[in-house]
């Protein structure tokens, strides 16, 4: 018998509006990589929740773990199929569920169905970004978050968190409002992108890559700024900047520089739609990783850049420290000066403070996915106890 379901509701939703995989969903992905053959897939619609079929549950897995366009259409298909095949058979029960995505804990209504079907929720919580830092979020999502999280906290048989940080902060957090914090574990997350041999160069010139969504939270605004500087002093010898990621909400002024400024142009190289093998590639050739974020639960693109044995250059968050220790260079994201200085100076071939990283970067031991389910299956194992 299967004694796990996935909520995978996130994941089918998301792969059907064709939008690439953001750090939430590979970890989702590799939640079902890892435990596909001992669980059902579990989706959510109008407010009910249903799990699929075992063999329905297999094809969505496979569908997810390898995406595939011209499948979208089939696998709405089989996601009404299922769910219409679930409306007959007795509902899943006594089951533990795992919903790695908050995903539909902001409805009032998801605690009642769990509760009806009996079955135990483990969650995993990415951040507290929206309450900590609401203002570079949409307006209203702060208190989204908070019945996200209340949520947990009222039905979790277990938390799993991404840090250290993440869990010291859902801690403070449930002290805040008084509530009890269900048994929570703190389970570091392993790179979403697969190692990959380097492919020719996509540029000539030097460049350096910002990876993420583009959204306020991430600090392209002070980037562009900083390569409008950059270019007015070197000209065409500036080295170039690939900004990868889809455009997100509240960043016109960002589009605006990156549609309109003209010095920007052939300089700047936005890749909104970009696979796993040419990001692998951009990263692999790149000067550095450029992450200057204000807040971030984790941060997967540093991860990933030091496990291809790519520099960072980071913002000064405390999360930053806990993963990746003193080997990125750390930078105020609001000093803007000093984010030039550092970049001019890993721009140059025989860069000092880049070897220095480099140096630094051969003690550096990247998290597994082997590790991190190792903790995870003990803990799973000790909830259910």
């Amino acid at each position: 018998m299967r004694d796990l379901l996935i909520d995978i509701t996130r994941l089918i939703g998301r792969f059907m509006q064709g939008r690439l995989p953001t750090g939430v969903d590979r970890v989702g992905l590799a939640y079902i990589e890892h435990y596909r053959h001992r669980a059902l897939a579990e989706v959510r619609w109008v407010g009910r929740g249903f799990t699929l079929s075992r063999g329905l549950s297999d094809r969505l897995f496979d569908r997810l773990l390898c995406p595939c366009e011209r499948h979208r259409t089939a696998t709405r298909m089989l996601v009404a199929r299922g769910i219409i095949a679930a409306m007959g058979r007795p509902a899943v029960t006594h089951r533990l569920l795992l919903n790695t995505g908050h995903s539909g804990l902001e409805h009032h209504g998801y605690a009642r169905v769990l509760a009806r079907r009996r079955v135990q929720p483990v969650f995993l919580l990415h951040d507290l970004i929206p309450i900590t830092h609401p203002e570079y979020c949409r307006p209203g999502e702060g208190q989204r978050h908070r019945t996200r999280l209340n949520t947990m906290l009222d039905l979790a048989r277990g938390i799993i968190t991404n840090s250290q940080t993440t869990l010291e902060e859902l801690g403070a957090y449930a002290r805040r409002i008084a509530r009890d914090l269900p048994p929570a574990m703190a389970a570091p997350l392993a790179p979403g992108l697969l190692a990959m041999p380097p492919a020719p160069r996509p540029l000539d010139a030097p460049y350096f890559v910002v990876l993420s969504t583009i959204e306020p939270r991430k600090n392209h605004w002070l980037l562009l700024h900083v390569w409008r500087q950059i270019i007015a002093d070197l000209g065409a010898s500036a080295p170039r900047l690939v900004v990868i990621g889809q455009r997100g909400w509240e960043c016109e002024n960002v589009v605006d520089l990156l549609e309109r400024c003209e010095s920007l142009r052939e300089v700047v190289l936005e890749r909104s739609e970009c696979s796993d093998t040419e990001l692998v590639n951009y990263l692999h050739h790149a000067q550095a990783l450029l992450f200057p974020s204000f807040a971030e639960g984790y941060g997967m693109p540093l991860i990933e850049a030091l496990s291809l044995g790519v520099p960072v250059i980071a913002s000064d968050l405390p999360v930053f420290a806990e993963i990746a220790g003193d080997v990125p260079e750390y930078i105020d994201p609001l000093d803007g000066r000093r984010w030039r200085q550092v970049i001019e100076s890993y721009a140059v071939a025989d860069s000092g403070p880049r070897s220095a990283q480099l140096e630094r970067m051969a003690r550096f031991a990247v998290p597994s996915w082997k590790q991190h389910f190792a903790v995870v299956d003990t803990f799973l194992e000790r909830v259910c106890a």
